[in-house]
């Protein structure tokens, strides 16, 4: 709409300091005004359009953060589009020919200061065409050398003004005993001035999605309000490593389950060490462990709690149970009702229903001797005592078995604290291949965000190749110029400049938003290129020469360029600024980038675009003929008289 309604202000004011018997009805010049730039608006806005096509093909958790506010983006900038190219013009018939500042001779003070500015600059450019593009070559190239400066991570950390506390210790650690370890850990949360309360759950039920022991439990934190998330995270863990045989993990509601939705694990780093042993598999888990607590920025590192514990065992002994017609699949279901029971009804007791569960009473199942001498009947008729039947033996076996993919795993799990997740992980990756030689049959796999990260940074580099395909099309279909295309996709490098910059300068870090940020940089770079290089075509078309074409366009296109790049970096800066507060920390990444981006090619593209084109730009430029059937070309209807105007 900017765009628009510009264009026709300048033409109305052209044609308003015509002598009055050359003037053309205002219907006409707005119509003539409005189509001259119709095709540009059209692909700019289809180009801004398909860079954001690749948020759609995100999976996981983040295309579920991210495909909401690319489906928004579209529909608004289509909606917008359709406002520009229908209401826009009519109220430009309205509101514009009788305007006093149509009927003034000379442009604002600003625009004027703005314009004398700019082009004894671009003078300078055109006289030295070479250095401006080797100048912004050397700028390009420093953005690039400066990209393994940037570290990475998946998601940026959310401002949740909540922590989850995971403590874990031995298994098979008592209620009373583990009760008083999540007590003591609750004292130490509550002694910091940064929690408000706390709320434990000390273990799961077993049929729970997510059974655990007694000796686990999860605290629920609330944090007041102004809380230095950072110092509170350092001073809490350095409180809870005094604490002895206890693992203590430290995340956020929503951080824990979308490590626990990723990798299964409650820690943004999970290393996953595969294979047939696993006593040998705790061997290599713990020399993988050692390897990675040397390894800076790693915080909350946790072994997978399993080790042996009391059990009791009962070993079918199928020559004693053919004598009594038996087979093992019966006696473990005889076994399975008797002593962890059956339910065989409801009862129903105010207002509620509640299994009525029978199995064999508590003294039966008291020990080893009581379980052997339990009755069980057989098909032959005979009743015989269990210890007839099968073996019974307590011993020791694993408390836990963990499975992917049918293969025997054991996980390392660590958070990342004062660091990027990118360089922890590839420093663990180093460590333990320096460290830790893995035994024949076992192999380790890196999970947890890094993985889920790794994955959407292809998908998205995938994508956007094929997006910077499409905006070739859609630019060749424009100005049937391969070259002009070309010169036109220049642009994008030169709002790569900006946002790196401008990550730079936040904190150096690239996550998924950001890296969402770069791709949108790709459009807004292409709609201004779009904008000039449409305009010098068309001065060409019109008979102009080719400096003339070039500096003439540059100037009439510099007012639409800088108002709808300061329309959009007023609307990012609170986005950009508000990244501390809950909500915003998606889309605080994205603004940065977008405005360092929208700073670097908007300034670039008014100096760089026409060194570019009076160097490889096309210095005659036939008037083109559209189809007659193209909406945004189509005749203009017969003059009209607009009354009173």
């Amino acid at each position: 709409a900017i765009i628009d309604v510009e264009n026709v202000f300048r033409r109305l004011k052209e044609n308003h300091h015509l002598p009055e018997g050359e003037r053309r009805p205002a219907l006409r010049v707005i119509y003539e005004a409005s189509r001259e730039i119709r095709a540009s608006i059209v692909n700019a806005t289809l180009i801004i359009i398909v860079v954001f096509l690749p948020l759609f093909f995100l999976g996981g958790v983040e295309g579920r953060l991210l495909r909401p506010l690319g489906f928004a983006y579209v529909v608004a900038i289509l909606a917008s589009l359709l406002v520009a190219v229908t209401v826009t013009p009519v109220l430009c018939a309205y509101l514009l020919p009788n305007a006093k500042a149509v009927q003034e001779e000379r442009e604002s003070r600003l625009v004027r200061w703005l314009k004398g500015r700019y082009g004894r600059a671009l003078e300078w450019v055109l006289a030295r065409p070479r250095q401006v593009l080797a100048a912004a070559v050397v700028a390009l190239l420093a953005a690039i050398a400066s990209l393994p400066l940037l570290g990475s991570s998946f998601l940026p950390e959310f401002n949740e003004g909540a922590l989850t506390v995971s403590v874990v210790t031995v298994p098979g650690t008592s209620l009373e005993e583990a009760d008083g370890i999540g007590r003591r850990v609750e004292q130490i949360l509550l002694a910091n001035p940064g929690v408000e309360n706390t709320d434990r759950r000390q273990g799961r039920a077993e049929l729970d999605e997510h059974a655990q022991g007694v000796n686990a439990a999860e605290i629920d934190v609330t944090l007041r309000e102004h809380a230095d998330k950072e110092q509170l995270f350092e001073e809490l863990r350095r409180e809870f490593s005094t604490i002895p045989g206890t693992s203590v993990t430290i995340g956020q509601p929503i951080g824990h389950r979308i490590d626990h939705m990723l990798s299964g694990t409650r820690a943004n780093i999970a290393v996953k060490i595969f294979g047939p042993d696993l006593y040998q598999l705790r061997q290599v888990g713990a020399q993988v462990r050692d390897a990675i607590q040397r390894v800076p920025g790693v915080a909350d590192l946790q072994l997978e709690q399993q080790m042996d514990v009391p059990q009791l065992q009962i070993r079918a002994d199928r020559g004693a149970m053919a004598r009594y017609g038996m087979t093992v699949g019966q006696l473990a279901e005889a076994i399975d009702v008797a002593f962890n029971g059956e339910v065989v009804s409801q009862v129903l007791e105010e207002g509620r229903s509640y299994d009525l569960v029978v199995r064999f009473p508590p003294a039966l199942r008291a020990n080893a001797e009581a379980i052997a001498g339990v009755m069980f009947d057989t098909p032959t008729g005979q009743t015989v005592p269990l210890s007839q039947l099968a073996t019974i033996s307590v011993t020791r076996g694993p408390n836990t078995i963990s499975r992917e993919n049918v293969q025997r795993k054991i996980v390392v799990q660590a958070n990342v604290a004062g660091r990027d997740l990118g360089s922890t992980v590839a420093d663990i990756q180093q460590a333990v291949a320096e460290l830790v030689e893995l035994p024949p049959g076992y192999h380790v796999v890196y999970g947890g965000q890094f993985e889920s990260q790794a994955e959407a940074t292809r998908t998205l580099g995938a994508l956007s190749l094929l997006s910077i395909a499409a905006i070739f099309l859609i630019l060749y279909a424009e100005f049937r110029s391969t070259r002009t295309a070309v010169l036109v996709m220049a642009n994008l490098p030169l709002a790569l400049i900006g946002g790196v910059a401008a990550v730079l300068l936040t904190g150096g870090v690239v996550s998924i938003a950001s890296l969402v940020g770069f791709v949108t940089l790709f459009g807004i770079a292409t709609r201004n290129g779009i904008l000039l290089v449409a305009h010098y075509r068309y001065l060409l078309a019109e008979g102009v020469s080719f400096r003339e074409a070039v500096v003439r366009g540059s100037l009439e296109r510099l007012s639409p360029i800088l108002m709808t790049a300061l329309t959009a970096g007023l609307a990012l800066i609170p986005l950009a600024l508000g990244g501390g507060e809950p909500g915003n920390e998606l889309q605080t990444p994205m603004a940065i980038v977008i405005l360092g981006g929208l700073l670097s090619a908007t300034a670039l593209n008014m100096v760089v675009l026409p060194a570019l084109y009076w160097l490889f730009g096309e210095r005659e430029v036939a008037i083109a003929e559209a189809p007659a059937d193209a909406w945004w070309v189509a005749e203009a209807p017969a003059p009209i008289a607009l009354q009173g105007r």
